[in-house]
């Protein structure tokens, strides 16, 4: 088995890719071990490796986040792990391996469905793909008084280059599409 890693634009999260479907849809993210326990096999044996500090799972990567521990000293144990979960043919996910739900929490005013209809549109075909490729997601929250509230997530929390990602680029594009959306703030 052959496991490709790739850069993010966060210097603290790899990207690691199986070269196998990690999740069927949605993406997962776990920011310490007490949130993997019971819910993912992967994720509980990847913070077992001193120095992981976050585990991501899409439809076909990992995106692992590290504190002060260096990359070389991490990635040959992190590549074990990843390589003998899936050689074994358990699950990612435990129980029904459904996802985290992305949609909970989400806030807007009902005169404002359409609005936040063609924001998720424009997030789903643009954005997400493009941040995917990157080792991350961003998900909408929220819409309240011109203000898009969007959860980074993967290699993007924690990213030096998030702040510009959401000004000048997401919120450019948005403010284009949709006149209504003054300003795009992270959660």
């Amino acid at each position: 088995m052959f496991i490709q890693t790739e850069a993010t634009p966060n210097p603290a999260t790899l990207k690691f890719i199986p070269g196998r479907q990690v999740l069927s849809s949605g993406t997962v993210d776990y920011r310490g071990p007490d949130e993997a326990a019971e819910q993912s096999p992967l994720a509980e044996r990847l913070f077992q490796i001193e120095g992981v500090e976050g585990v991501f799972f899409g439809t076909d990567f990992i995106s692992i986040s590290k504190g002060e521990a260096e990359w070389q000293h991490l990635k040959p144990a992190i590549l074990g792990v990843i390589m003998e979960h899936f050689m074994s043919g358990a699950p990612v996910m435990a129980g029904s391996g459904a996802p985290q739900a992305e949609s909970g929490g989400e806030f807007f005013d009902e005169g404002d469905e359409e609005i936040v209809a063609t924001v998720k549109e424009l997030l789903d075909t643009r954005v997400r793909p493009a941040v995917a490729q990157d080792g991350g997601d961003i998900t909408f929250q929220g819409f309240r008084d011109g203000v898009v509230y969007l959860h980074m997530r993967g290699a993007c929390a924690g990213c030096p280059s998030s702040t510009a990602t959401l000004k000048h680029g997401i919120e450019n594009l948005l403010r284009h599409f949709v006149p209504e959306v003054q300003e795009v703030r992270p959660v």
